[in-house]
């Protein structure tokens, strides 16, 4: 007996004997188990029908992007559907959607929020769905009608000239632009941006003015010149520009604010000789848009397309909404089918058209138009204004911006427009294509997308009518039926490759017999 435990030594001895034979009997146990019984509910081969899901508004502001319950696919029927979306035909790919970061946005951003009230809606606005997934933005190259005052970026006294731009600067820009253009960044490091000019200096016009007045043509080599310091200086800020553009709407000459005559052949001559080729040759590219003007002038845009030496050097057009119609974006694109096309400005306001609110013509008009039209992005006028319309110079004294910021209280209203891009650009993700969809009528119209990444495909609808419209959808072998209430927006959302929910549930089912 061992005295120190009070324990007998041959216990000891047994027990050690014991938990040896044990051990040895669970690491070979595994050879000589019975079999397990195999569960007898296996997965069958029964596709797995699409879901779908919703999100609808309405122009009477009812519902306003509000998530409806799910729908589920079933198999196509014999009937033909009311809209056919065909994922083999592609169109343009989608670069985004946007809105302008004017001076008057900057400034009611930087003076009338505090940081976390800019910060907070800036991620909103700019930030991942499913925050609005704004991923665009235009910029004015010195001062707009929507700017505090009047001014470029290389002003001087009456009477003296800067050939050499010794005096440009962005100082201007320094308190307000920048600083949030830069916040936004780091929102969204993806953002593109489309610059343009309202004016070039005073002392390089005709009228010495920066309202009205041509370029006078000595200084069209200075005026590149001038664009591209621009760019440099920016991307010295860390602000890389997209795209540029010469002139905003060079066919106006504004009577109240910056603006300035740049006809055709000016545009072209500036392009093929002087800015082109600055920027042919730079690493960092910045794409060149021509026109930046209203629809119903495409003879502009196709006359400075038809110079070879000038065209050579343009990505695209920009369009604004003001007059004519989309479809003059088509007879531009299949003049010049390799030039893409951008919607860069077009604004909604409290005028007599909008007194019943403004969802289905930005919705129908602007947007699905456009894009069915060919535009790859669509960029809204103000990003932001204040209660009273501005702060603005001149100008539009009724235009909205995508939300309203009251100056008093720094309260944030999200306008009809806010809910018309969010219906494309929460679900359309960057490098989208435009698909194949059937376009109906009976005051419905629609336009289809298929994301890259996931391979979801986005249908976007409008019901224009005063009365609800049963309307039905097919892709492939699956469709679905809805009911759009009247005077409606809707957009669906649903993945024809469930492939993958089917693998799910396989490897479910191994794990489970393991």
């Amino acid at each position: 007996m061992d005295e120190r435990k009070g324990v007998p030594g041959w216990v000891v001895i047994a027990s050690i004997a014991l938990i040896s034979l044990l051990a040895l009997a669970a690491l070979y146990a595994p050879r000589f188990r019975h079999p397990r019984v195999v569960p007898k509910v296996i997965p069958t081969a029964h596709p797995i029908m699409p879901t779908v899901d919703v999100w609808l508004s309405t122009e009477d502001r009812r519902l306003r992007l509000a998530q409806q319950p799910g729908l589920v696919m079933s198999a196509r029927q014999s009937a033909p559907a009311d809209v056919v979306i065909d994922i083999n035909t592609k169109y343009q790919s989608m670069v985004g959607f946007g809105a302008a970061m004017t001076d008057s946005s900057a400034w009611l951003l930087q003076d009338k929020l505090n940081g976390a009230q800019r910060s907070a809606l800036l991620l909103e606005m700019f930030g991942p769905p499913p925050n609005l997934n704004l991923n665009m933005m235009r910029l004015t190259i010195g001062a707009s009608d929507f700017s505090l005052q009047q001014y470029t970026l290389d002003d001087l006294p009456f009477g003296q000239v800067d050939p050499t731009l010794q005096h440009f600067n962005v100082v201007a820009n320094s308190l307000e632009v920048i600083p949030t253009v830069r916040e936004v960044l780091s929102v969204n490091p993806q953002l593109r941006i489309i610059a343009s000019s309202w004016s070039a200096p005073a002392w390089m016009k005709d009228s010495e003015n920066l309202i009205g007045g041509a370029l006078l043509p000595q200084y069209e080599s200075t005026y590149a010149d001038y664009l591209v310091k621009y760019l440099d200086t920016y991307r010295g800020y860390g602000i890389p520009i997209f795209a540029l553009s010469l002139q905003n709407e060079p066919g106006f000459i504004p009577v109240t604010y910056p603006g300035m005559d740049l006809p055709a052949a000016t545009r072209a001559r500036i392009i093929k000789q002087y800015l082109g080729p600055a920027l042919a040759s730079r690493n960092a590219k910045t794409r060149i848009l021509e026109w930046d003007h209203n629809w119903d002038q495409p003879e502009q845009p196709l006359s400075v397309l038809a110079d070879p030496d000038a065209a050579r050097y343009i990505d695209g057009v920009a369009w604004h909404c003001y007059n004519g119609s989309p479809y003059a974006q088509s007879k531009v694109h299949h003049a010049y089918p390799k030039k893409d096309t951008y919607i860069t400005e077009c604004s909604g306001g409290d005028w007599a058209s909008s007194a019943n609110g403004e969802l289905l013509w930005f919705t129908r008009d602007l947007l699905l138009a456009g894009i069915r039209q060919w535009a790859r992005g669509v960029v809204y006028w103000n990003l932001a204004l204040d209660e009273q319309h501005g702060p603005h110079f001149g100008g539009c004294d009724a235009c909205k911006g995508v939300v309203t910021i009251d100056s008093h209280t720094g309260e944030v209203s999200r306008n009809d427009e806010y809910y018309a891009f969010a219906h494309f650009s929460r679900f359309v993700l960057p490098g989208a294509f435009r698909v194949g969809s059937t376009e109906t009528d009976k005051g419905l119209d629609n336009v289809a997308f298929q994301n890259v990444a996931d391979g979801s495909i986005v249908l976007v609808m409008v019901n224009s009518n005063t009365s609800e419209r049963r309307v039905s959808v097919t892709q492939g072998q699956t469709g679905f039926e809805y009911t759009l209430p009247p005077e409606s927006v809707a957009t669906f959302v649903w993945n024809p490759d469930q492939t993958h929910v089917w693998v799910r549930r396989v490897l479910g089912w191994l794990k489970s017999v393991r």
